[in-house]
């Protein structure tokens, strides 16, 4: 490597080094954030959902189901406890003897509860099921939470960082004056620019490695495809991010400005992308522009590698978006960078 680009490089690093709260969000976050995800989702029985019943006889004959949590209170207290959520259902006997079931049928837990217990309440009346049932239970590694969270936050990881360290570095060097120094100097310019890139593949190692490495070790993750491949889709969104961050950086003077720009971008896909949870969560009419965004094709091809051992040519539809991403970017990027 030339020794001006290797000097700039260790700059890159020393820089980062520096600066403590950069260390903890690039590699220390990513893990406190899986372990603090991975224990408070961890495999469990089933949660039995909790429920207030006004009437004595009723609330006996509910205590018999074993996903169902009676409280017995008086009709005042029932109707508190689920006003302020304490319990997501209220099962009161009407004056005609029928049953009558109080909820929020826009709250997941409530709409659970009144199947439970109108359940319980059919079969203490002596329903019987015309056709026999049973249970079998399947707990895979690779459908839990944890196996979900952990591509994501990695894929998290890697936009965060791209952007932000180079969005505010270039922005920080302008304001400082030190961009319009550099010019001055018989350094060819992109030197100073690829310093940046080759600092990044350099972190992303441990951006990568750190976050999947303990979630493989410390929850079981899977790891079922190669990690070459891994390796080239997260390379692939380095790059793809690192040029937004370069896009973003092109004319902004200020770290205020900077910092406004870069949430104004990153906060939608944090969002919308699917880290913490599925993006199908969204509306099919927002579908198509989700699926455009670099990090939801980012988070989609990690998770498909880890999950589901795709190989790279599986990813095709999210290599295309993010190499779509980083051609754009970058060429805006070259055409409205100014070192004053």
């Amino acid at each position: 490597m030339n020794s001006t680009l290797a000097q700039l490089t260790l700059l890159r690093a020393r820089e980062f080094l520096r600066e403590p709260e950069a260390v903890f969000w690039a590699l220390l976050f990513p893990i406190l954030l899986t372990l603090g995800l991975g224990i408070a989702f961890r495999d469990q029985p089933a949660q039995k959902v909790k429920i207030a019943v006004t009437d004595s006889a009723l609330a006996e004959s509910l205590r018999k189901a074993p996903l169902i949590d009676v409280q017995e209170l008086a009709s005042e207290a029932a109707a508190t406890a689920l006003r302020t959520g304490k319990v997501s259902l209220l099962t009161e006997r009407a004056p005609d003897g029928s049953v009558v079931y109080r909820y929020d049928d826009t709250n997941p837990d409530g709409r659970t509860a009144r199947g439970l217990v109108d359940e319980a309440v059919q079969r203490a009346a002596g329903r019987a099921d015309p056709v026999p049932a049973a249970d079998k239970l399947v707990r895979e590694v690779g459908a839990r939470y944890v196996d979900f969270l952990v591509p994501g936050l990695a894929a998290m990881g890697i936009m965060s960082n791209a952007v932000w360290g180079l969005a505010f570095s270039i922005v920080d060097a302008r304001r400082r004056k030190l961009l319009k120094r550099i010019v001055a100097t018989p350094m060819p310019r992109h030197y100073y620019l690829l310093s940046f890139l080759i600092w990044r593949l350099l972190l992303l190692i441990f951006e990568v490695g750190v976050p999947v490495g303990f979630g493989v070790l410390a929850f079981g993750v899977p790891m079922r495809g190669s990690w070459l491949t891994l390796g080239a889709i997260s390379l692939l969104g380095s790059l793809t991010f690192s040029s937004l961050g370069l896009l973003i950086s092109t004319r902004i003077k200020t770290i205020e400005a900077a910092s406004g720009f870069t949430n104004l971008v990153l906060m939608p896909m944090w969002i919308l992308s699917g880290v913490f949870f599925s993006s199908e969560r969204f509306p099919d009419a927002v579908q198509p522009a989700i699926r455009a965004l670099p990090l939801t094709a980012l988070v989609d091809g990690m998770r498909a590698n880890m999950l589901q051992g795709s190989n790279f040519a599986d990813l095709t539809p999210q290599v295309t978006v993010l190499g779509a991403w980083l051609a754009v970017c970058f060429v805006a990027a070259l055409k409205l960078f100014r070192w004053r």
